[in-house]
C-alpha cells in the first residue's frame, strides 16, 4: 500500500509540476487569466498529491481544501501561510474562469505562480521528509 501511495503522490507532483510549466507559458504569452488557472490547478494537485499519503480523495475542490485545512493546517503540521495561498488561488481562479467581464492582471498572474512555485517546493519537501520512500 505505501508504494501505491508513493507512486500516486509522484504522479500527482508531477501533474502539478505541469500545471506549473503551463501557468508559465501562458503568462508569457499574456494569457493571465489561464495562467491563474493553471496556477491553481498545480497547487490543487501538489495538495492531492501529500493526501495520496492520507489515501483520501473527493471529487469537490472544497473537499480537499476542508481536508488538507483540518489535517495539516489546523493540527500545525504545515504553515497557516499556505491554507491561505491556497485559498487565496482557488478565489482568483474562480473570479478569472467564471466573473463575467474579470480582468486578470499581469501582476495576479505573476504572484500566482510565485505563490505555486512556493507551494509546490514545500509539499515537496514535506514529503520527502515524512514519507521517505
Amino acid at each position: 500500500m505505501k508504494d501505491k501511495s508513493y507512486n500516486l503522490s509522484k504522479y500527482r507532483l508531477e501533474k502539478a509540476r505541469e500545471d506549473l510549466v503551463s501557468a508559465k507559458i501562458n503568462f508569457e504569452n499574456k494569457l493571465y487569466s489561464q495562467s491563474i488557472n493553471r496556477s491553481y490547478y498545480s497547487i490543487f494537485h501538489a495538495v492531492r498529491a501529500l493526501l495520496a499519503f492520507d489515501e483520501f480523495d473527493s471529487k469537490k475542490h472544497s473537499g480537499i481544501i476542508a481536508y488538507f485545512n483540518q489535517h495539516y493546517i489546523n493540527d500545525g503540521k504545515i504553515d497557516k501561510k499556505y491554507s491561505k495561498i491556497l485559498m487565496e488561488s482557488q478565489e482568483f481562479r474562480s473570479d478569472s474562469d467564471y466573473m463575467d467581464f474579470y480582468i486578470a492582471t499581469r501582476e495576479q498572474a505573476q504572484k500566482q505562480i510565485e505563490d505555486a512555485e512556493d507551494f509546490i517546493a514545500m509539499l515537496e519537501t514535506y514529503i520527502k521528509a515524512n514519507f521517505p520512500h
